[in-house]
């Protein structure tokens, strides 16, 4: 290895000193590629362009002092010399801080006479503020009084909160100015009891905090992504409160005394005890409803609810019963098990007054107790008779009236409790609107009063919401009730074991404005009314309607917008609306269950999931089987095998038919079968022009792969040639590389040997030149010794 070293630095050396320009252009090229390499590193940290300098971001009009380098020892200066100041952080590229900062304007505008405005550039790189604070969002509002501080601000970013916020820093007391309102204040509140405790300020706030109970609490979620609403919902069932709130307001509003004095009494344990234990002084009422016999026309059956006093739905005033057209799952099994099967014991009961009515079938519950029995139709009794009424039992006394509301204490007396919460209607209008109100999102507080919407004149909304059993139920209010009475009924139907609410279902619509619909008026008169869509689009509104229309078989897609599985099956569902299209009897319809709220029963576990809803029998719907490809084929199949027949049709017979009998059944079903075959037939010959167009691109595509497959051997070959050409010339080269290598060893061989020829020849003509110049000077003395002899 040293030896081919050396070789080689010989060789370098000696090209080197046969030719110096090329040594000399060599090192001047070094030279210059380093240059440049230096050259190109030092230019590039100047690659980014410096940020351009920050600029104003308030006003020089508004009395906001704006420190938008960043400059904190100068706001730490201003700030100590002022008693109250604020300070504001920013950044000028944030989207929540230019909203704010109109909102702190006004702020500022008002009260700059009692307060210092500061605001301060946070975001600027080069600023204090930015290496010595590191927040994590904007903006942030801090607060001084008097070297106290901060006070952190974490309220809606709202000029009148804001200015709320700052009031009650600066005047933390309220004034009492006179006597009347002293005995107001201490209606409201207890007072410290000074000759227990000691007067300072660790005991006052101990005894604050040992007896402060919280009956309303107000949310303020901060419009951006928070866990304050899911924080609070996880702890039970919530009742949600969106009142119209004014935090400058003078004292609270009429809405908001309605809706604590309801919480005040519903979380009021002791009076409840206090009346639960004084039975014999107890006011009853019975509610009574009339429910008409199916198989008989003179008997009905009489479904009373007896209450207690200290339970929902014991008002004298009202008298509150499910009714029979919407529930009338709930009075069915009094009627059954009571009025039919006991024909001889309400037989001795048609003559007896309500009061002699046997319980021959009760329910018990701890807020009343249902009772059945039967009695005679009386024969001018017409549809108002056979409705809900009360019957009052003596009442009791005024005092026991008046506490007597069915929600005193309702919180002990029921395992549902709940959490009273109130947000503004203003700032948490989007969130309403998720829950099930209605009305204009732009302009929430205003609503015409004839409106049929869940939130009332005075834009109110409530809404119980239960994240345990994922439902909600919504207010919906009477206009001629106030906000407490809808509140107490409200939350004795929730109470109930069985509860009357109905779950409410949010579901997307399709909403068009008024200047939508007259601006393309003219537009719809004049075009032609649109195709049919191929696939419905079934709402939570326009479920019920599509999907159990009992004269269509409906093939329900259920989908949602992020499952990937169900984009793959789109394209199988349009060629099956497609192939069905001309069959009015079948209604190929899909379903968005993310956006869309549905009955639990009509509900599926997993998507994509597909179910059939037969005509005439759409309690018997089949859902599509799992372990089945959901191909075309199989959803042909699927549906004609159970798709509804006219047998289950219950429809008279038809006119045309001679006699009634099972030759017109068969008749008609003959029919149906005759159509079902022509719609197959149709079906067939569809699907054989698409089987012949799949031939023919089949045999087109054969024709391409064999062209592919010819054109393939050919390179295939051109391959095989160019590789064989390939080692060919690599071969040659190898052996011209070889030859090369021989010539180069050889040549400089003769070098070598050139070398040392030239070195003897040197050496020969030293040596010869030598000998001359000796044989010179023996000659030169042989003659003067000749000489000298001589």
């Amino acid at each position: 290895m040293l030896r081919r070293v050396r070789q080689s630095l010989r060789q370098v050396l000696f090209l080197m000193a046969r030719r110096p320009g090329l040594l000399c252009g060599a090192i001047l090229l070094g030279v210059l590629l380093v240059l440049a390499v230096k050259f190109t590193c030092s230019r590039a940290k100047n690659v980014v362009a410096a940020a351009r300098p920050p600029v104003r971001f308030f006003s020089s009009e508004a009395p906001v002092v704006d420190f938008y380098f960043g400059q904190l020892d100068q706001v730490d200066r201003i700030r100590s010399m002022a008693e109250v100041s604020l300070i504001f952080f920013y950044a000028p590229w944030c989207a929540h801080s230019m909203a704010a900062r109109q909102e702190l304007q006004q702020v500022a505008k008002r009260l700059a006479k009692q307060v210092r405005f500061l605001a301060v550039n946070c975001w600027w790189n080069q600023g204090k503020c930015r290496k010595q604070y590191r927040f994590f969002h904007f903006p942030i509002i801090h607060m001084f009084y008097r070297r106290f501080g901060p006070i952190e601000y974490r309220g809606p970013i709202v000029a009148p909160y804001v200015e709320s916020f700052i009031l009650r820093v600066i005047t933390p007391l309220i004034y009492l100015p006179s006597p009347s309102s002293l005995k107001e204040f201490l209606s409201y509140h207890e007072i410290f009891p000074r000759r227990e405790l000691n007067f300072t300020s660790e005991a006052i706030c101990r005894w604050v905090f040992e007896h402060s109970e919280t009956v309303l609490r107000w949310l303020q979620p901060p419009g951006t992504k928070s866990h304050l609403l899911e924080q609070e919902l996880t702890k039970g069932p919530a009742l949600l409160l969106f009142l119209p709130h004014n935090p400058l307001g003078s004292g609270p509003s009429p809405l908001l005394q309605q809706v604590a004095d309801v919480a005040v009494r519903y979380h009021s344990c002791d009076n409840a005890d206090r009346l639960s234990s004084d039975d014999g002084s107890a006011s009853r009422s019975l509610c009574c409803q009339s429910v008409p016999l199916p198989d008989s026309s003179t008997r009905m059956c009489e479904v009373c609810l007896k209450t207690s006093p200290a339970i929902p739905g014991s008002s004298s005033s009202c008298c509150w019963f499910p009714s029979v057209a919407q529930e009338g799952d709930v009075l069915q099994p009094y009627v059954r098990d009571c009025c039919l099967n006991r024909g001889s014991a309400s037989a001795s009961v048609n003559n007896s007054t309500l009061s002699s009515c046997g319980n021959f079938l009760s329910n018990y519950s701890p807020f009343g107790q249902y009772s059945a029995c039967c009695r005679q139709k009386k024969p001018h009794l017409d549809e108002s008779d056979a409705g809900t009424r009360e019957v009052p039992l003596p009442p009791s006394s005024g005092a026991q009236q008046r506490e007597d509301d069915g929600i005193t204490g309702l919180q002990c007396q029921t395992n549902r409790t709940l959490r009273f919460y109130l947000l503004d209607v203003a700032l948490n209008w989007a969130l309403a609107v998720r829950l099930g109100a209605g009305g204009n999102a732009s302009a929430p507080l205003h609503q015409n009063a004839g409106s049929d919407d869940d939130r009332s004149g005075d834009g109110s909304f409530a809404a119980i919401v239960n994240l345990k059993d994922e439902v909600h139920y919504v207010l919906h209010r009477s206009p001629a009730a106030t906000l407490s009475e809808s509140l107490e009924t409200f939350i004795r139907n929730f109470s109930a074991p069985y509860s009357l609410l109905h779950r409410h279902l949010v579901g997307e619509e399709v909403r068009k404005g008024a200047e939508e619909e007259t601006k393309h008026e003219d537009d719809r008169q004049q075009s032609p009314p649109p195709p049919p869509l191929l696939v419905t689009e079934v709402t939570t509104s326009s479920f019920l309607p599509i999907v159990m229309d009992i004269h269509k078989d409906v093939l329900l897609f259920y989908y949602t917008q992020w499952c990937g599985f169900c984009s793959v099956l789109n394209h199988i569902i349009l060629q099956l609306a497609r192939l069905l299209q001309a069959n009015g009897a079948v209604t190929v319809a899909r379903v968005n269950v993310a956006r869309n709220d549905l009955p639990w029963e009509f509900m599926v576990d997993h998507v994509p999931s597909i179910l059939l809803f037969p005509k005439y029998r759409k309690h018997f719907s089949v859902k599509f089987p799992d372990q089945l490809p959901i191909t075309l084929p199989n959803l042909l199949r699927f549906i004609l095998q159970h798709a509804g027949s006219v047998q289950y049709a219950d429809k008279p017979v038809p006119a045309e038919a001679e006699a009634p009998g099972p030759g017109a059944v068969f008749r008609a079903e003959f029919l149906e079968l005759q159509h079902e075959v022509q719609m197959l037939r149709q079906a067939r010959e569809r699907l054989s022009q698409q089987l012949a167009q799949l031939w023919r691109d089949n045999r087109r595509l054969n024709f391409d792969a064999r062209s592919l497959e010819a054109q393939n051997a050919e390179l295939h070959q051109e391959r095989q040639n160019l590789e064989e050409q390939h080692r060919e010339k690599s071969r040659q080269l190898g052996k011209a590389v070889r030859r090369l290598q021989e010539l180069a060893d050889a040549s400089e061989d003769l070098l070598n040997e050139n070398a040392l020829l030239r070195a003897l020849l040197v050496a020969l003509k030293d040596r010869a030149e030598a000998k001359d110049q000796a044989e010179a000077e023996l000659h030169e003395e042989e003659e003067k010794r000749s000489h000298m002899a001589s």
